[in-house]
């Protein structure tokens, strides 16, 4: 479902993604790395959003470059920044959104309804995002990701900032489309929600991909695997933070 081949993007002097080879035909795929490792330069490569130097791309055997229109079709997408307006109420970002994609009005609403409900969003869907929550922010932007049935998704870190229950929420609703066909593909940090949702991680280091449970399986928990690919910030005593009495 998602190829990419040899991609590498560059910033000037600085090699962002470097030579990246993923095959991922289904199911829950993470990317997880440090920061500045180059999961969203690479997660913005696959959604269109940035064009690589070099290398090739086909999702669900579409070329990303030579027909992006018909990518965005058939993908769902969380940006990093969500892509959401303080202006509009959450239903309102659905019922916006459904047309778009080609869907009648009473389809989205239908869908809109269904997805505020699993997401636990039904009674603030009146709310404007300028009064939401980061987690009903996170919430919102993974209901337009949705919204059109998407055969691919992709997901900037949806579990960072959010309380458990909401992290749990969203796990779940992965999960459950996946197991339905939908390839999720998705960035994070948190180890903990990796090990129990994805069925595939992939580790990036500088741009370039370091381990991948698909081609080297480790028995050791991720946590371990995590730790010898990528060193522990340096710690310091800071000997000037003290209690004033002592």
């Amino acid at each position: 479902m998602i190829h990419c081949a040899n991609i590498t993007k560059r910033f000037a002097d600085l090699t962002a993604v470097n030579n990246v080879t993923l095959e991922i035909p289904e199911g829950v795929c993470a990317l997880v790395g440090p920061n500045g490792a180059g999961k969203s330069t690479l997660l913005k490569i696959l959604t269109t959003l940035l064009p690589p130097n070099s290398g090739e791309v086909r999702i669900a055997n579409i070329d990303i470059q030579k027909d992006p229109l018909a990518v965005r079709r058939i993908i769902g997408v969380m940006p990093e920044d969500l892509g959401l307006f303080d202006s509009l109420s959450i239903a309102e970002h659905l019922e916006l959104s459904g047309p778009i994609y080609g869907l009648s009005m009473a389809e989205t609403r239908t869908r809109s309804q269904q997805l505020l409900r699993v997401l636990g969003l039904t009674r603030s869907q009146k709310t404007f995002l300028s009064g939401c929550s980061h987690g009903m922010r996170k919430k919102t932007s993974l209901a337009l990701a949705l919204l059109h049935n998407p055969r691919v998704v992709f997901l900037d870190e949806p579990f960072e900032g959010i309380d458990p229950t909401t992290a749990d929420t969203i796990r779940d609703l992965l999960a459950s489309i996946a197991n339905r066909g939908v390839t999720v593909f998705f960035t994070s940090h948190i180890l903990r929600i990796v090990r129990s949702l994805a069925t595939r991680t992939v580790m990036i280091r500088s741009g370039s991909v370091v381990w991948d449970s698909a081609a080297t399986p480790d028995a050791r928990p991720l946590e371990e695997v995590y730790s010898a690919f990528f060193e522990p910030s340096p710690t310091e005593e800071v000997d000037w933070l003290r209690s004033p009495s002592s």
